[in-house]
């Protein structure tokens, strides 16, 4: 897979779906793609921290519009990363195959009691991540000037953004009542 695909997808999902993102946390061991693509917006700062649930229980309440991450994630991990999101602050985590569903159902339904939105999107090479926000809706909330008009990007635009979220009816039927739109 083009690895610019992946991190394109990863942040300017959930970058360009937030109203007005200022801080970004990245949690990931390999975060030099996020933060790449991050440090394309104006104005947004961007930390980062790796994948060690002790790190992220020191990360201050309510300080981050946007949490980027790749660690695997439990109920406690999910917590923490609502602890640390804005009231509008919203979650771009990686998961597992959706043919995985009860991995993936125990993840949604625990952020659920968080977040309004919950929406697997594609982020190529037939991976998946999710979007789970508390305000926006990373399809009708999509700030258009943002996504469309940033330099330097290869493949992430507002219509590849929207597409990233169709799914099939059987993922519909599979995860009915579980994704949040």
């Amino acid at each position: 897979m083009k690895e610019f695909i992946y991190n394109e997808m990863m942040v300017h999902v959930g970058v360009c779906t937030n109203k007005s993102p200022k801080n970004v946390l990245v949690i990931s061991e390999n975060a030099t793609g996020f933060v790449t693509e991050i440090q394309k917006h104006d104005g947004i700062g961007c930390n980062v921290i790796s994948e060690n649930i002790d790190l992220l229980r020191d990360v201050k309440d309510a300080s981050y519009d946007v949490v980027i991450t790749e660690m695997d994630a439990n109920a406690a991990v999910l917590a923490h990363y609502n602890r640390v999101l804005k009231a509008d602050g919203l979650l771009v985590t990686t998961i597992p195959p959706l043919s995985e569903t009860q991995a993936n159902k125990q993840i949604m339904e625990v952020l659920g009691k968080y977040t309004k939105i919950i929406m697997p999107f594609h982020v190529g090479n037939n991976n998946l991540s999710l979007l789970a926000s508390k305000e926006y809706h990373p399809t009708a909330d999509l700030i258009l000037h943002r996504a469309d008009m940033l330099d330097g990007l290869q493949y992430y635009n507002c219509d590849v953004h929207i597409g990233a979220f169709a799914m099939g009816n059987h993922i519909r039927k599979e995860y009915l009542g579980i994704i949040k739109n």
